[in-house]
């Protein structure tokens, strides 16, 4: 007979999801009221307004898509597209690799523009592929790639893809909240996030925006949009501006609690505030890796704060490493994807696990596993390192 599931308290510093606080478990357990609850409308116009304020953007097209950030990527692939657009795809990781399957999937071409795993995205490639291109009509590239802790420059591809009057599709899962991220005044068309990562909420929901010049696509389709669970057309009857809203689904209440409340408290600390926290930490957290005598995948300038790639040392058995972490320290790391998988690790300081106290336990957590493994480290040195960076 099946029993009650009590997980263990972990520290989540992997790729995600992220710590949550005890904040936003309490606004999950809170009563459910119905989906079309007067009060619940409410809310859902307040969620809108805060998810504005991490965009920074005005866009009224703003909503959590009641899904990962799979479906937020998969709705504005197939709300934008149709058979024979042709889609620059910028790929330097898993992720950029997933928004070709869209591409394709919508009957669209995909012009691949592919660069090192652990390195930004070329402008100069972009600016070739359009050149060579010049009936593209959407520019799609991720933002802040999950699988190499790199980022890209947000800001000069969608000015790109804007001069060539095309639209921009940009990957912020792992950027939202965590870094730098200026949907107006970068003129970004199409974003999506997840709840998971730096907005530190439990993962699936999938927070998205669209510009005006996006939704005058979706708006003028001579076809109906592919899935009709993503139709932002009909989506928008239900979060809509308006006091009647029409059912659409039931939205996954609960879980919008959550995101209601981690989003006021992104808003408390100040956008950013956030984005200092996640810099200082990510500083610390560098400056005792490399005191231990590890190397970092990214070069300075293109690392996430949020998401560090870490060299596995020669002769360090990846999976047993990470493994003993989870099973003694009741801590969790990434492994790496792709061509980088056994190669790297993952290390997270995602939102509420962005901190100073996480910082130090990974580092002495990961000294003490690494030092069983007999690994050529300089033992006693990472903790002082990341404490003087703590203090500065």
């Amino acid at each position: 007979m099946a029993s009650s599931f009590y997980p263990p308290q972990r520290t989540l510093m992997g790729p995600g999801p992220s710590d949550v606080s005890a904040r936003v478990l309490g606004a999950l357990s809170r009563p459910t009221i119905g989906h079309l609850d007067p009060l619940f409308v409410t809310l859902m116009d307040e969620i809108k307004v805060l998810l504005q304020y991490a965009f920074q953007t005005t866009n009224e097209l703003t909503l959590p898509v009641s899904a990962p950030g799979s479906a937020g990527m998969e709705a504005c692939f197939v709300n934008l597209l149709s058979p024979g657009d042709k889609v620059i795809v910028c790929q330097n990781g898993v992720f950029g690799g997933r928004m070709k399957e869209n591409v394709e999937r919508c009957g669209a071409t995909a012009i691949m523009v592919e660069d090192t795993w652990g390195e930004p995205v070329s402008v100069d490639k972009v600016i070739a592929a359009f050149d060579e291109h010049p009936d593209t009509c959407v520019l799609a590239f991720v933002h802040a790639e999950t699988s190499t802790g790199v980022r890209s420059d947000a800001a000069a591809l969608c000015k790109l893809a804007t001069e060539r009057n095309a639209l921009s599709i940009v990957d912020a899962v792992t950027s939202l909240g965590g870094i730098e991220l200026l949907v107006d005044e970068w003129g970004a068309d199409a974003v999506y996030s997840g709840t998971q990562k730096c907005l530190s909420c439990v993962p699936g929901v999938s927070p998205v925006t669209f510009s005006p010049r996006a939704v005058e696509r979706i708006n003028n389709r001579g076809h109906k949009v592919q899935s009709w669970f993503l139709d932002m057309q009909l989506v928008m009857g239900y979060w809509g501006g308006s006091s009647k809203r029409a059912y659409h689904h039931t939205a996954p209440v609960n879980a919008l609690y959550a995101l209601h409340e981690s989003l006021v408290m992104l808003q408390e600390e100040g956008l950013e505030a956030a984005h200092r926290r996640h810099r200082h930490n990510h500083l610390a957290l560098v400056a005792g890796l490399e005191a231990m005598g590890l190397s970092m995948v990214v070069a300075p300038e293109y690392r996430l704060p949020q998401l560090n790639l870490v060299n596995i040392p020669e002769g360090v058995d990846d999976a047993a490493l990470r493994s003993t972490l989870l099973e003694e320290f009741d801590l969790e790391i990434g492994a790496g994807l792709g061509a980088l998988a056994g190669k790297a690790w993952r290390i997270g300081l995602m939102g509420f696990a962005s901190s100073e106290r996480n910082v130090i336990t990974c580092l002495n957590a990961l000294e003490a596993v690494l030092l069983r493994q007999h690994a050529a480290i300089n033992p006693g040195k990472a903790l002082n390192a990341a404490q003087a960076v703590l203090k500065g």
